[in-house]
């Protein structure tokens, strides 16, 4: 059987400005939409759901991104989660300046952590996980 990850889901406070965020990494935007109704409601389980959604793609045209900010029912926020927590922890990218998409993210108030190397090594090219600033 053959498997390809499509998209990865991630619920936002704000589409605007997680769109600003991502396309001045360089992703582009794909589409935008507003859904609701029973269609809304069974997939993703909830009732009387209505989101502002945008689907983002990587450079590469191989990741995706589907963004969700929440208008009913309202959104909960909650705290990062903890690293031995069940749950997802991060979306990491491969970029060619490591030092070019820190200062991006800086912009967009996300820091890496003091002690916390942001470089593996990897076969491809330096790697870094960026985790989101919590606010």
């Amino acid at each position: 059987m053959a498997i390809r990850l499509e998209n990865v889901g991630i619920a936002v406070r704000d589409l605007e400005a997680t769109i600003a965020f991502f396309t001045d990494l360089g992703l582009t935007v794909l589409g935008r939409d507003t859904v609701s109704g029973e269609w809304a409601d069974t997939a993703v389980g909830l009732d009387g759901n209505h989101a502002k959604i945008a689907m983002l793609q990587t450079p590469d045209g191989h990741g995706r991104l589907e963004l969700f900010e929440y208008i009913s029912p309202e959104a909960i926020e909650t705290e990062p989660t903890r690293p031995n927590e069940i749950g997802m922890h991060r979306v990491a990218f491969s970029v060619d300046d490591i030092d070019e998409a820190l200062e991006t993210a800086a912009r967009h108030g996300c820091h890496r952590f003091a002690a916390w190397p942001p470089i593996r090594a990897s076969t491809s090219s330096p790697t870094c996980e960026v985790p989101a600033a919590s606010s």
